[in-house]
């Protein structure tokens, strides 16, 4: 039996008939869960439980889904809590917002229940994996990327980055998993002084599927939000 299936997972939604739903699926996955159907009932239920992932509805009672969001990146205890959000079609400006703030991923609606418990698993073995044992490497498949010696190689084959490149390869292999906003990846790489429009990391991220052909696949597009490099073991 999986480590995961020891998880505990916090699912906060305050329609009955999703709420009923996702923890079935959960649930039928090995999971234990707690449930949660409002904002202020939620941070309670991370204080007592200790979740160790929670799947966040947008539009709740008493208080939203963004700033439960906000609270639990804010508090020390949870700043590293995954969190998934359950968002509507309508409320995409809500989602960029909430992915700044902090959310690991996203979900909308109407969604596939098999999808979210995929996104489930794959975002908690990411949380449970031991981190590098070196801080200045990274690797991803054949790639490694060294950080104090500014190289990346695939294979034994050393890559040629720009400094722009390199950054915005070091963020999203800091990040994997992770939906990461074109604002987000602008500030990240280039600083809040940037004047240029968020095209520059289109370009940027086209010209590192160039140089590095392995990452063609792995770096997804998110419409209309920005773009996620996913985990090895992540579904597509």
């Amino acid at each position: 039996m999986s480590n995961l299936t020891y998880k505990k997972v916090l699912i906060v939604e305050d329609e009955r008939d999703i709420l009923q739903l996702v923890k079935h699926y959960i649930e039928k996955e090995g999971f234990r869960t707690v449930v949660a159907t409002s904002g202020l009932e939620a941070l309670k239920k991370v204080s007592e439980d200790k979740p160790d992932l929670v799947v966040l509805d947008l539009m709740l009672p008493e208080l939203d889904g963004l700033e439960v969001c906000k609270r639990l990146r804010s508090a020390p205890g949870t700043a590293m809590l995954p969190i998934i959000m359950l968002t509507a079609k309508a409320e995409e400006s809500d989602t960029i917002v909430g992915l700044e703030l902090g959310a690991d991923d996203y979900v909308t609606k109407p969604f596939s229940p098999k999808t979210l418990v995929a996104r489930v698993k794959a975002l908690l073995r990411r949380a449970d994996r031991t981190p590098e044992t070196d801080p200045d490497l990274y690797h991803y498949e054949t790639l490694t990327m060294n950080l104090s010696r500014h190289e990346v190689s695939l294979g034994k084959q050393e890559v040629t980055l720009t400094t722009k490149e390199f950054g915005l390869l070091e963020h999203l292999l800091r990040h994997r998993g992770r939906v990461l906003t074109r604002d987000v990846l602008l500030n990240a790489v280039w600083g809040y002084d940037y004047h240029g429009t968020t095209r520059t990391v289109d370009v940027h991220i086209r010209r590192l599927k160039q140089k590095l052909p392995l990452l063609e696949e792995a770096i997804v597009s998110i419409k209309s939000l920005g773009y996620k490099l996913k985990d090895v073991d992540e579904p597509g």
